[in-house]
């Protein structure tokens, strides 16, 4: 009789879980998730509007904008080396306290970034501090998004992965709203002079507080219960990394290129359309952030709607309608851009965001039932990692490349291509891991509740 109720109650963790726990789990997701982007983000924002003339002025006006947008993406070179580390740590030691360690190091970064001087300080050693603080900000960025995502889909009740995996999914936009907000406003209460001899260091110095209040937020939540089941059961693996690349090798390749396309179009929207409307349109910098203030909040909305809706219709679908917009929506996008109306501009980045939010919100729980418990921290970071490097890592340089070499043109082509493939990748996803146990290897939990082999 116990065996027959075991084989039908479906993952017990989830039915006796208590719901104050499950609420502690989200905020502590989103808000460290938040944060931690907060302080990645800010530095994407700070490489487009002023680390060229104050770190790589000696370059020339083209040379040093080259220069700042490489930094911004060298960091992502790292960023597997982090997941490697991190993804080991927390299959053999657990998901929470991985968490703590990336926040704190993304935070200590971020404020040595604020209080580094300029090149016209201390010369070479400026732009060299500068991108091994930023090195530093990538290290622990590829150790944060798979502890999170974990600890958000682990906790999950059963039929609302999708939902519970966007929490650290919407961190990104929100990181992005915070940190262009707090730009914002730091931009319109001081002159252009006095935000670039002081100014653009206050968003940098306001991550001590931030850091402080994400690590008394993480600190209260409990480690997943999958892998408080598999230390119960000694399920550990001597070598979680191993076994990974001996037997996960395609779901890795998969992991990754199925992130590129919303991670390059994702820090175009973060950094790149606000320099091209300001340099290219003749915006005011002003209206570009507050255009870039309603991308940001159309992402939420709809990161927080991928994630929903694909516990509806499925994952994969919602990945597929996702980048089936964001390829369509190309073209269009650029014409309205190109009135260089504030309006149109910012419309056209929110309309972009409906692309953006299903081709990201599901992420999480997708990655999670990729790959089985041993090697999921793993896989998940370094899936995610590698895809960050083939997405985002140089997306805003190679933007700019293509724009001075042919207009905007090469540009949205650069955006339908990138997306193609990431929607390919996601047909080859298999079937039937939807709803797969998180608990138990090789099994997937069917609608009935039954638990079946999988295929």
């Amino acid at each position: 009789m116990s065996h027959t109720t075991a084989a039908h109650g479906a993952e017990h963790p989830a039915r006796t879980r208590d719901r104050a726990e499950e609420r502690k789990v989200l905020a502590g997701t989103l808000v460290g998730t938040t944060i931690e982007w907060y302080d990645f983000f800010i530095y994407a924002q700070a490489a487009a509007l002023v680390f060229a003339p104050l770190f790589f002025a000696p370059m020339g006006e083209q040379g040093a904008q080259i220069a700042s947008w490489a930094s911004l993406g060298i960091s992502f070179l790292v960023r597997p080396l982090g997941a490697i580390v991190a993804g080991h740590m927390g299959d053999r030691f657990g998901r929470k306290l991985v968490l703590s360690l990336t926040l704190i190091g993304m935070g200590a970064a971020t404020v040595l970034i604020g209080l580094l001087p300029t090149y016209a300080s201390i010369g070479i050693w400026a732009p060299i501090l500068l991108v091994v603080f930023r090195l530093l900000q990538g290290f622990s960025a590829g150790g944060e998004w798979g502890g999170a995502a974990l600890l958000s889909v682990e906790h999950a009740p059963r039929g609302k992965r999708g939902l519970f995996g966007s929490a650290p999914q919407i961190g990104v936009p929100l990181g992005m709203l915070l940190a262009t907000g707090v730009l914002f406003a730091v931009r319109a209460s001081m002159t252009n002079e006095q935000f670039l001899a002081w100014g653009w260091r206050i968003p940098f110095l306001i991550s001590v507080i931030l850091i402080f209040i994400g690590y008394i937020i993480r600190k209260a939540v409990e480690e997943s219960p999958v892998f408080k089941e598999m230390q119960q059961l000694k399920k550990d693996e001597s070598a979680p990394l191993g076994e990974l690349f001996r037997n996960h090798t395609k779901e890795v390749v998969l992991a990754a290129l199925i992130f590129a396309a919303n991670n390059a179009v994702g820090y175009l929207v973060i950094a790149w359309f606000s320099k091209y409307g300001q340099k290219n349109l003749g915006m005011a910098p002003n209206d570009t952030l507050i255009a870039a203030l309603v991308g940001g909040f159309g992402w939420f909305i709809f990161t927080l709607f991928g994630g929903w809706i694909s516990d509806k219709i499925g994952r994969k679908t919602a990945f597929v309608a996702g980048y089936a917009l964001i390829i369509a929506w190309a073209f269009p996008m650029f014409q309205m851009m190109n009135t260089a109306s504030l309006p149109m501009f910012a419309a056209a980045l929110f309309i972009l965001s409906i692309g953006l939010g299903p081709s990201y919100g599901p992420q999480s729980a997708m990655y999670a039932e990729m790959f089985p418990a041993r090697v999921r921290f793993s896989g998940v970071s370094i899936g995610y990692a590698i895809g960050a490097i083939i997405g985002g890592a140089f997306a805003p340089l190679i933007a700019d490349l293509l724009l001075n070499d042919g207009g905007w043109v090469p540009v949205a082509w650069y955006m339908i291509i990138i997306s193609a493939v990431s929607l390919i990748a996601v047909l080859f996803v298999p079937k039937g891991i939807q709803d797969r146990n998180l608990h138990d290897e090789g099994v997937v939990v069917a609608e009935t509740g039954t638990r079946e082999p999988v295929a």
